[in-house]
């Protein structure tokens, strides 16, 4: 999988801004991706403290770009941005503030096209990553939410469970429907949210060579069961067929008949995704997040993610306990989004 990124890259080189500069397991990725050549870094701190970092563990980021947000020379014109584009939300001592911080000053050399993807995370929380981002690089068009879906790989098995896309599992606690407070009008319907995180994680599930067939998954198939969250699932379905019409999407379905061919002939047959799913959609985080963590230790699964969804520019985060091979890679997928 991470052969034809490196390859997609190097022909076409992006620069990734890392929000913690100073940390070694960022360094020695990035250490490794200037030296094969692959992307342009830029590496957020003070300078002297990165460069002490990575000199005494010997990782060479001669050439990596250093920015102190404390020093940067165009940082007047960072806030001015900024505050036009948080519209009287934040004063200009507020922004100036936020702008001392990581996350917020690199969110904002994405947003003025200093650099193509941001990747952060590896010492704050999921919220710190995302909150910058919604206020300042903000959905792209016609999306109502950021979501996040996990890329699973395994070398073994059969062929087309090899590679599988899962998701929401780290950002959307539920689905509930979005009411205008004045009127009680339904503005957005939960099972449109889920629909576009079928869609949006389709879209993902395509960057990494899988031809999506989507199950939106629940504990009932076809009507089978009723209560908890099966109108959702069944809805969201409808909603995402609506959405994408190419789509290869079918749901409610029980994760059985969205996997086992023999299952799929009794409980749904005719259906163009039962019995030979790839691409899994959970109608709450509890399933989406305990679902792939079960696929990732007990099938063998290398879990790639979260891969964050909906933004008008490629910004993820990483896990607290991620390694520096685990920031190796999810720079290139970072990356392989823009």
């Amino acid at each position: 999988m991470f052969t034809k990124l490196t390859e997609q890259l190097k022909a076409n080189p992006k620069t990734i801004v890392f929000t913690e500069g100073t940390d070694p397991r960022i360094q020695d990725a990035a250490a490794k991706l200037t030296a094969e050549g692959i992307l342009n870094v830029i590496l957020l701190g003070n300078p002297d403290a990165v460069k002490l970092t990575a000199a005494d563990a010997k990782y060479d980021i001669s050439k990596c770009e250093i920015i102190d947000p404390a020093r940067y020379a165009d940082k007047d014109a960072m806030v001015e941005k900024m505050v036009e584009l948080r519209k009287g939300k934040m004063t200009e001592e507020q922004v100036r503030d936020a702008l001392s911080k990581g996350n917020y000053f690199g969110t904002m050399l994405v947003k003025m096209g200093k650099a193509d993807c941001l990747l952060g995370g590896a010492t704050y929380s999921t919220a710190d990553t995302i909150r910058p981002a919604l206020q300042l690089v903000k959905t792209k068009k016609g999306a109502h939410l950021v979501s996040s879906c996990f890329i699973l790989d395994r070398d073994f098995g059969e062929e087309g469970l090899k590679r599988i896309a899962m998701g929401d599992c780290a950002v959307n606690i539920d689905y509930t429907d979005t009411v205008d407070k004045a009127t009680g009008e339904v503005k957005i319907a939960a099972s449109a949210k889920l629909a576009e995180v079928a869609v949006e994680t389709a879209k993902t599930a395509k960057l990494f060579g899988i031809d999506p067939k989507v199950a939106v998954l629940s504990f009932s198939t076809k009507g089978s069961g009723k209560g908890g969250t099966v109108a959702l699932s069944h809805d969201a379905t409808i909603k995402a067929q609506e959405m994408d019409p190419e789509l290869a999407v079918d749901g409610e379905l029980q994760f059985d008949a969205a996997v086992a061919p023999e299952v799929a002939q009794v409980k749904c047959k005719g259906s163009k995704v039962a019995g030979q799913a790839n691409t899994f959609i959970f109608p709450c985080i509890e399933a989406g997040n305990i679902g792939y963590k079960i696929a990732q230790r007990l099938g063998g699964y290398a879990a790639y993610g979260p891969i964050l969804q909906g933004l008008n520019a490629p910004i993820n985060d990483l896990s607290r306990g991620c390694n520096a091979d685990e920031v190796y890679k999810m720079s290139l997928i970072t990356a392989c989004q823009s």
